[in-house]
């Protein structure tokens, strides 16, 4: 479980699982590093940012196409072996509608993947 600081153009508002332990990269990974954002809305449904770029999941184009594009794009001048990509996922966001953001980052040019997970709280033991 990896979880870093985000630059301030980033600063969706994300409610992170709890009992999470962090961990930081150096800072010349963190330098090397597209976020993709997977944020729940006040309707329900989760909007999409890559970077500071955000992506209502109302816009009638194919998601994963255009989160692939935008990771791609800020991925495009970094080192091949160093394209990372970090995704947040609010935790009151299902997989269904997070599904779009995994399968962009798949899709791009990404080397490596970063994920915060944690089990229930409730279950935990």
């Amino acid at each position: 479980m990896v979880v870093c600081q985000f630059i301030e153009a980033e600063n969706f508002p994300v409610a992170v699982p709890d009992s999470c332990e962090f961990a930081e990269s150096d800072a010349e990974h963190r330098e090397q590093v597209t976020t993709v954002t997977v944020m729940k809305t006040t309707d329900g449904s989760a909007d999409f940012a890559v970077g500071a770029e955000k992506i209502s999941a109302s816009d009638s184009r194919d998601l994963t196409e255009q989160i692939t594009h935008l990771v791609d794009t800020n991925l495009k001048n970094l080192p091949a072996d160093h394209r990372v990509v970090t995704l947040r996922i609010d935790k009151d966001v299902y997989f269904v509608q997070a599904q779009y953001a995994l399968a962009a980052i798949a899709a791009s040019s990404a080397t490596d993947g970063r994920l915060a997970a944690v089990r229930d709280k409730h279950t935990a033991q």
